[in-house]
């Protein structure tokens, strides 16, 4: 029941998270409180491993959504590996319905103002899902945002490390550009390794 369950929750992701991998997050967040499969900071992590290996975001986190969540289920590794592979096909699937249906029309309707239209509005709504997933990711890592503001200590509302990696990181990516960005990633795994220590 559970592979039943994986498959629609992702194919409503895929179905709805226009704007790729990124704007899949606050899907992710909702679908974090709505199941518990994984906590919040379990999604941090998750999308730190995704952006980390090959591949879109987005599938990436399905894949590993899946395999965890099937993993904790029958406590087994083997049985995770279908987990991933049904969380992953339930993403991609809207898309490639999608796909298939508007292919033979796209040619016929492209220049209709409808058409033009309706990818005109989506790309503000992509802009913003993915701003979304940006501030959730900043709200769960940087910020300790408390339940109630009173008899409040300002001071612990920053987690000081994430943050001062986050300016490290990011000067950084400024000042050598010309670095390859599997640098950037190993040193960012190698300082959250330590950081968390």
């Amino acid at each position: 029941m559970i592979f039943l369950k994986l498959f629609f929750e992702f194919f409503k992701i895929g179905l709805f998270a226009v704007g790729g991998g990124m704007a899949t997050m606050p899907f992710l967040y909702d679908l974090s409180e709505s199941t518990g499969w994984f906590t919040t900071s379990q999604l941090a992590d998750m999308i730190a491993i995704s952006e980390s290996t090959p591949g879109p975001i987005g599938v990436n986190m399905a894949t590993y959504v899946g395999f965890t969540t099937v993993s904790e289920h029958y406590g087994s590794s083997f049985i995770g590996i279908l987990g991933g592979v049904v969380a992953t096909i339930g993403l991609v699937m809207p898309s490639v319905i999608i796909i298939v249906i508007i292919a033979g029309f796209l040619n016929k309707f492209k220049e209709n103002r409808f058409v033009k239209g309706a990818f005109y509005g989506i790309r503000p709504a992509s802009v913003g899902l993915i701003c979304a997933a940006a501030l959730l990711l900043i709200k769960n890592t940087i910020l300790n945002i408390p339940e109630t503001f009173s008899n409040i200590d300002w001071l612990s509302v920053i987690n000081i490390k994430p943050l001062i990696l986050a300016v490290v990181l990011f000067l950084g990516i400024l000042k050598f550009k010309k670095i390859h960005p599997v640098a950037f990633l190993g040193i960012g795994a190698v300082a959250g390794i330590v950081f968390s220590m």
